[in-house]
């Protein structure tokens, strides 16, 4: 008996040395990273590490500190997100009618619900053009209605760059979206001026061909101080090439695109027939375009698209605040404090978050905040599932394709990037080798050389895919 409660005894020492010897072994590892970094001389970082499997901190450096957190914080948005709207939730964008049809004549107007959904293809808007040449309609004797109640019309975030357009990555925010508010151009040499075809087609931008023989290099731009949609492309094309860019209203691109693509189906609506109002509630269903939220999800972490993580920013937003409309980004402001506040159980007036992607450079938040986070989705399946799924993988796909491709952290991290001038940061998961998931979160700011603080932030990570 003696001998027993000697042997329990002493596994359970063993255990807790190794334990201790696994977490210092990590501390003395990072600590010495850190003081050989020559670029952190000029530079912050913070660094929090948990043991998700044991429940156990293993790290922290400057964890309560404040720091502009890039794409990093669609991690809040995520799991936000999931949490409050669960992993079925489906978009959907409605296509309706009023009035009555008489022979090939709709009497009435035709409403198009917008519900700010990022992934509204060219492939859906064709969808809803089929359907309503479907039912017969050559004319119509009223007006093409967007309903974009959901949100204000203020269509970029608090400290968004103005000079970010007309990049694709920073679109004109609506509840309605078409092809991610961005037109896709494709120019081919052809001698002389150079043949141009933009995606999709539609009036509601032009097009202004300069190409010629010579010159320079190929250009694609539009006057995007004034808010003008007029596409120029000048220069010599020798070879194919293709680019893309960010049109301004995106509502009205939807609205006049989805005009002018039913006149190219004998369906007429005069232009000064598209109008916005709300969808009165007894109109009649034509179509809905359903888009799950697994789709938005995994496009916003893997691909760190900043529209996508607005889109599900905003939805949450409307459920969290009871489906309220007009909905501006103060309010999801105030709707993700709450569930910080609620859920989390952290105290909002001590950071600062004004949009669902990180790209202001008004958001601050700590390593501590975001890791609470990452240990909110780990103690809930239904959130934690569908956001691992979703985080790129090092060495595989999203914005860790070409990181961490080989040793233990090859296939084994899934983490969340964010890069923003001076701001370079890293957070998710990785498996140890005792086969325990650590969670980690690193924000390096102050940064001119993004390659240093990747270098950095991929040796942590082996740090911790490799430490006993």
């Amino acid at each position: 008996m003696t001998r027993t409660i000697f042997k329990t005894f002493s596994l359970f020492t063993m255990l807790l040395f190794c334990v201790a010897s696994y977490s210092q072994t990590i501390a003395d590892r990072i600590d010495s990273l850190i003081s050989h970094s020559s670029f952190l001389n000029t530079s912050e970082v913070g660094i929090m590490v948990y043991d998700l499997t044991s429940k156990k901190e293993l790290y922290r450096y400057q964890a309560e500190k404040l720091y502009r957190p890039a794409s990093v914080e669609k991690v809040i948005t995520s799991v936000t997100a999931l949490s409050v709207l669960g992993k079925d939730y489906q978009i959907k964008t409605g296509l309706s009618y009023s009035g009555y049809i008489e022979g090939d004549t709709l009497y009435g107007d035709i409403y198009v619900k917008g519900d700010f959904d990022p992934e509204f293809m060219q492939e859906d808007m064709e969808s809803m053009v089929e359907a309503i040449s479907n039912m017969g309609i050559h004319g119509v004797k009223g007006r093409l209605i967007g309903d974009v109640s959901m949100m204000d019309s203020v269509y970029w975030g608090p400290g968004w760059a103005w000079d970010d357009t007309p990049d694709t990555f920073q679109p004109y925010l609506s509840p309605l979206m078409l092809n991610r508010g961005c037109v896709n151009i494709s120019i081919t040499p052809a001698g002389g001026k150079a043949n141009v075809e933009i995606k999709p087609e539609s009036d509601f931008y032009t097009v202004d061909n300069r190409t010629s023989a010579s010159g320079g290099n190929v250009k694609a731009t539009r006057n995007w101080l004034y808010n003008d949609n007029t596409i120029t492309i000048s220069g010599n094309v020798r070879h194919k090439t293709s680019t893309s860019m960010n049109i301004f209203d995106t509502k009205g691109f939807f609205m006049h695109t989805l005009r002018y693509q039913l006149q190219g189906k004998g369906i007429f609506i005069p232009r000064d027939s598209v109008a916005y109002d709300n969808l009165p509630e007894n109109t009649k269903g034509i179509i809905t375009v359903y888009r799950d939220i697994d789709e938005v999800l995994k496009r916003a972490l893997k691909e760190s698209d900043n529209l996508s993580a607005e889109a599900l920013f905003f939805h949450a937003t409307r459920e969290i605040s009871n489906g309220r409309k007009y909905l501006s980004h103060k309010d999801g402001q105030d709707a993700i404090y709450k569930f910080m506040k609620t859920d989390i159980g952290f105290d909002s007036r001590k950071f600062r978050i004004v949009d669902g992607c990180g790209v202001s450079d008004y958001n601050y938040v700590s390593p501590e905040l975001v890791m609470e986070y990452l240990k909110y989705a780990f103690s809930s399946p239904l959130i934690f599932h569908p956001f691992y799924d979703s985080l790129p993988i090092a060495g595989i796909d999203g914005t860790l394709q070409y990181r961490m491709g080989k040793g233990k952290t090859f296939r084994n991290v899934r983490a969340k990037t964010g890069t923003l001038t001076g701001v370079c940061s890293l957070a998710g998961y990785v498996t140890s080798p005792a086969k325990h998931t650590i969670a980690f979160v690193i924000i390096n700011q102050n940064v001119l050389k993004y390659v240093s603080a990747r270098r950095f932030q991929d040796e942590i990570c082996n740090i911790l895919s490799t430490c006993n």
